[in-house]
């Protein structure tokens, strides 16, 4: 973990105020102990003693999408991040769930982590069985798709990169891992995408296993490390990755974070190949919250995307917003998740796009939830990476 001591993190808010109208549950309900501050005031009440974590703190933790909107709004440079992230390790420790929420907790992540399951237990998916709202409707050549274990540079090979395939993203978005590869070799990149390779421990970090994250992330760096960059295609996975400095506490997790870019983030920096062959689109880029408050990536998607021939990017009321997605908030508090859903998707449909672009596979379900009850299942959602290469 970072150095900084707990106290030193919940010391530095000084409870201005600036995070309130950046987060998204404190404008949905308008409760203080649903803002940043107010969570971080019950975290200094456990830290001191004079709270439990059990109860009313837990439920408000709980309530908490970990968005980290209000980490660039702080101007006190308060590490939300990190704090939460412990609160949620304390509340698993001392305040547990009942057996009914645990047995549903331990079987989100035995699945979600194991993409040769989770791709098993897809496939009835594909004839349009879907257990909930939120499932997706992947085709069999979603469920098949996968890049090569290597790639190599179209042209003189600028630099190496070694490719996360991720967990949800490599069964349902393998797709996207294709076209992120595409696109890379395409720019001079000799592409891995090394088969032992597993989750990255993002989502268990977001819940507080705070243990299997550290186990899952030293894993990560086995597998991943001996390249000029690594590459990642989901925002959630990226923002972890880049923080495993802070995660493991070791000077070769940190040099492993140093080179870790989100796709989007790389692409930009290299120099573009020949555009497709692109007809004329109105896109809306959403943003990925883990991307844009995690990673501070905004500008490099946007810049992909308008120097796509022929198209025109709009942008979208309160596009930092959350869609609801987070992880796993859609399915542990699925009533705020499908408010906040229902939010973002009302905003893209007043832009009147051809097409959505996000970097995130959660966001891409989150999204495709809210449109299909809107009576817009039709409209396409892609990475921009797909864009690039379509």
């Amino acid at each position: 973990m970072s150095e900084q001591s707990s106290r030193e993190l919940l010391d530095a808010c000084v409870h201005c105020g600036f995070c309130l109208p950046a987060c998204p549950t404190y404008r949905l309900w308008g409760e203080e102990m649903d803002s940043p501050r107010g969570r971080i005031q019950l975290m200094d009440m456990v830290e001191r003693g004079e709270a439990p974590v059990a109860g009313a703190v837990a439920t408000h933790l709980d309530r908490c999408l970990g968005c980290l909107a209000c980490v660039p709004a702080c101007p006190s440079g308060v590490r939300y991040d990190l704090l939460i992230e412990r609160a949620r390790s304390t509340r698993r420790a001392q305040a547990p769930r009942g057996p009914r929420a645990r047995a549903v907790d331990a079987a989100l992540f035995a699945l979600v982590s194991r993409p040769r399951l989770l791709r098993a237990l897809s496939w009835p998916l594909v004839i349009g069985i879907r257990p909930s709202a939120l499932a997706p409707r992947p085709s069999a050549r979603d469920l098949r798709a996968a890049p090569p274990d290597h790639t190599r540079a179209r042209g003189e090979p600028r630099m190496s990169v070694a490719l996360l395939a991720g967990c949800v993203q490599r069964v349902y978005f393998g797709r996207v891992n294709r076209a992120a590869v595409r696109a890379l070799a395409d720019r001079g990149c000799e592409v891995a995408v090394p088969p032992a390779q597993g989750c990255c421990g993002a989502l268990h970090l977001h819940a507080g296993r705070d243990r299997e994250a550290r186990r899952l992330a030293e894993a990560t760096i086995a597998a991943l490390d001996g390249h000029d960059r690594v590459v990642v295609t989901a925002a959630g996975c990226g923002s972890a990755m880049k923080g495993y400095g802070d995660l493991l506490g070791t000077e070769r997790a940190a040099t492993f974070a140093a080179r870790v870019r989100d796709v989007t983030e790389l692409l930009a920096e290299l120099p573009p190949a020949a555009p497709p062959q692109s007809r004329p689109r109105r896109i809306v880029y959403q943003d990925a919250c883990h991307l844009l408050h995690g990673q501070g990536v905004r500008d490099q998607p946007r810049e992909l995307l308008r120097a796509l021939p022929g198209a025109e990017l709009i942008e979208i009321e309160d596009a930092g917003l959350c869609c609801g997605s987070a992880g796993t908030y859609n399915l542990l508090q699925p009533e705020a998740a499908r408010e906040l859903g229902d939010r973002k998707a009302r905003a893209i449909l007043a832009a009147r796009p051809d097409v959505v672009a996000t970097a995130n596979p959660g966001c891409a379900l989150q999204l495709a939830a809210a449109l299909r009850r809107m009576g817009r299942a039709d409209l396409p959602i892609v990475h921009p990476a797909e864009l690039l290469v379509m």
